[in-house]
């Protein structure tokens, strides 16, 4: 019911006592039932408001593409707030990892990613000025891949690398999320038909709302 969209985010939950009589299950088996539903992320409980539904938490599988594209296919209303936007100097790291020249300039910009009015992701890329014509309003209505794409910019493959921290107070409070809370962090430089590096990316994910899956294959 839940996942079907029967019970939107928001809505309350019985008591446990009241959902076991209703269920014809024992208040152990209830209560088990519905911690399940809170580790998935389905389920949150509320000092003196009682037992919610909240989103359903985001599962991406790991490929070249975009959030806002997975999102929107998705149907979960993908919304983006631009943070910062702006041109510099490659910084260091980028540089070796996009394989610039030092001091090669880049378009640079900080987004806020929603999933049906809720904050998700936190993102910053970097762009080599010429890949593209990026700007912020087109940030705010497309996916960067999309506007790649839209420039002719053919994406072939990414060198990318999955990790958890702690959220910092700034990210805790874009997020919605208490300081401290688990992040999934990802880093990925994308590259081009013609193996050139043409994005660089840096995100942070609410652990609590998305997660990444994976296929493994034996060898």
């Amino acid at each position: 019911m839940i996942e079907s969209g029967e019970m939107p985010p928001g809505s309350r939950l019985e008591n446990e006592i009241a959902l076991a009589d209703q269920l014809g299950l024992s208040r152990p088996t209830m209560r088990q039932a519905i911690q399940h539903l809170v580790d998935k992320g389905l389920l949150v409980r509320k000092r003196g408001v009682g037992t919610q539904v909240v989103h359903a938490r985001v599962r991406r599988q790991v490929e070249l593409s975009s959030l806002f594209d997975d999102l929107d296919r998705a149907h979960r209303q993908p919304r983006t707030e631009i943070l910062s936007f702006g041109r510099q100097p490659v910084p260091e790291e980028v540089a070796v990892a996009m394989r610039l020249p030092a001091g090669t300039e880049v378009i640079t910009f900080d987004r806020l990613r929603y999933a049906q009015d809720e904050p998700l992701a936190l993102m910053r890329n970097y762009v080599p000025v010429g890949v593209a014509d990026i700007t912020a309003t087109a940030l705010e209505r497309y996916g960067l891949y999309q506007l790649l794409r839209d420039a002719g910019v053919q994406l072939r493959i990414a060198d990318q690398t999955i990790s958890a921290r702690k959220a910092a107070a700034t990210e805790a409070r874009l997020l919605h999320e208490t300081r401290g809370a688990p992040l999934l962090t990802m880093v990925r430089t994308a590259y081009d038909h013609a193996n050139r590096a043409v994005e660089y990316g840096s995100h942070v994910y609410r652990a609590s709302r998305y997660s990444f899956e994976l296929t493994l294959v034996a060898r």
